[in-house]
Parts: structure tokens; C-alpha cells; sequence
């Protein structure tokens, strides 16, 4: 079989944590796959073999912002349950900050403890997808806590760099919510895990990559992510995604010698 992907709305009490879920399985040859920029955290519950993440052989982990290529793979078959979470959310399911798992792979047990074991072993007894994915968000909605409160500073400056796919200056977002440069790289770097400049390159990267992917050409992309010349948008691009634009479609999935 190859890659069966089943995506799954949150239940509506995590809503502003989780932003969508996935029950996958793949059976195929061994792969690897370059994988694009996400301004999110990723949780992967594993119910099959190892994967190989970031040249590292791990089951079920948690990963924040990465501001550097991911290569992911198998060795001829995975299965899991993956969720996609907010980056200001991700701290009431996990209980850390997000500095704490930018550009890291932490194992699932050694992040939330004995509930990473109970989650899997209730998942992989689980009869299908449906199921799997009522149980998983009735679990997580019950260990969902308060965590930290946001500044609001720092969701205020996000949101200006999400909404702006990373074009607003630095400068101006610092204005803007009353906070000095130094202070809000500070206090964003700590509860998003990279510096506001860093994650406005991502979020650029993000756009121009589903745009690409969607069809358009490159020199519109390049326009409409904010990139003035094509230079920059190839070395940017090259940085987060690991390939230059022109070659997004060509180095999705490589073989791999497992």
C-alpha cells in the first residue's frame, strides 16, 4: 500500500491548541521526504516502526520551530498519529515553553511522562482512524491545562507576522506593541522558540513554498512573498526548504538506502 493520510478536525475543546490532526500509514519502499517550513509544533504518537527525523532513528516525539531544513523517513513503513498544534497553544498540552523545543526532536515520554505510554497503548488498540481520533482528543482535552499566559505582546506580534507572511519590519512590530527590539526578540524568542527576524524569513519561506506548490510561477511568487530580487528569494529559499524554488517539484521524495 503507499501513503494513506486521513485528516481530522479538533474536537471543539481544543480548538486554539490543536489546528488539525492526521492518522497516517504507509507501506512502500524506504523514503525520505524534505519537509516545508511550519509556523506550528508537531506531535507524532508512532504505532509502527521508527521513523528517521533529522538523520535521527525515533518513535514518537515532539518538535517545535525549526529554522533549517527537516528530512523525514522510514524504513519501508510507518503509521502514526500526528497533530499540528498553535504555537502559543502548544504550552497548555505540553507544559514547556517553545524555546524548549525549537529545532529539537524531544521523545514523547521524556515531554509529557507515563501519558505519552497510555496515549499509544490506546491508540494502537483502537479499530480505525474515526475511532483513534475521538479517543486521542478526549485524552489530550482532559490533560489540557492553564499553562503561562501569552503576552500579549508576543500573540499581538506574531499574529502581525503571520497575517503579513512574514513582510512587516521587525522595527515597526516593536513599535507597535510598546516594547524595545531587544525585548521583544527576548520574550518572543522564549515563548515561540525563535527571534521575531528568524520566524518572519519562515513565514515568508511557508508562503512562497505553498504558493510554488500550488501552481504559480516563479516569478510571481517571488513578488507576492515580499522578495525583492531572485537572488534572495533562491538563498532564503534554499535555507528553510533545502532546495532552490525551481527545484521544489524535483527533491520531494528520495530514495533511501535503509
Amino acid at each position: 500500500m503507499g501513503l494513506v493520510i486521513r485528516e481530522l478536525d479538533p474536537d471543539p475543546a481544543l480548538r486554539g491548541v490543536i489546528i488539525r490532526a492526521a492518522d497516517f500509514h504507509e507501506r512502500a519502499a524506504p523514503v525520505r521526504r524534505r519537509e516545508g517550513p511550519l509556523l506550528g509544533v508537531v506531535v507524532l504518537v508512532s504505532l509502527g516502526p521508527d521513523l528517521e527525523v533529522a538523520g535521527e532513528r525515533i518513535g514518537s516525539f515532539a518538535a517545535g520551530l525549526w529554522d533549517r531544513p527537516v528530512v523525514t523517513g522510514h524504513f519501508g513503513e510507518q503509521a502514526g498519529y500526528q497533530l499540528y498544534l498553535d504555537l502559543l497553544g502548544a504550552r497548555r498540552l505540553l507544559g514547556v515553553p517553545m524555546a524548549e523545543l525549537a529545532n529539537r526532536l524531544v521523545r514523547l515520554d521524556d515531554l509529557i511522562g507515563p501519558f505519552a505510554a497510555e496515549l499509544t497503548e490506546q491508540l494502537a488498540e483502537a479499530p480505525s482512524a474515526t475511532v483513534r481520533h475521538a479517543l486521542a482528543q478526549r485524552l489530550l482535552a482532559r490533560r489540557l491545562g492553564e499553562g503561562c499566559p501569552t503576552a500579549p505582546e508576543v500573540a499581538r506580534a506574531l499574529g502581525r507576522l503571520r497575517a503579513s507572511h512574514g513582510a512587516v519590519r521587525i522595527e515597526r512590530l516593536a513599535g507597535e506593541v510598546g516594547w524595545s527590539r531587544r525585548h521583544l526578540a527576548a520574550r518572543f524568542r522564549e515563548e515561540v522558540g525563535l527571534a521575531p527576524k528568524a520566524v518572519a524569513r519562515l513565514a515568508r519561506a511557508e508562503y512562497a513554498r505553498a504558493l510554488l506548490l500550488a501552481g504559480r510561477p516563479l516569478a510571481d511568487v517571488a513578488y507576492s512573498a515580499g522578495y525583492s530580487d531572485q537572488p534572495h528569494f533562491n538563498r532564503d529559499f534554499r535555507e528553510f526548504v533545502g532546495c532552490t524554488p525551481a527545484e521544489l517539484r524535483f527533491v520531494q521524495d528520495e530514495s533511501s538506502a535503509a
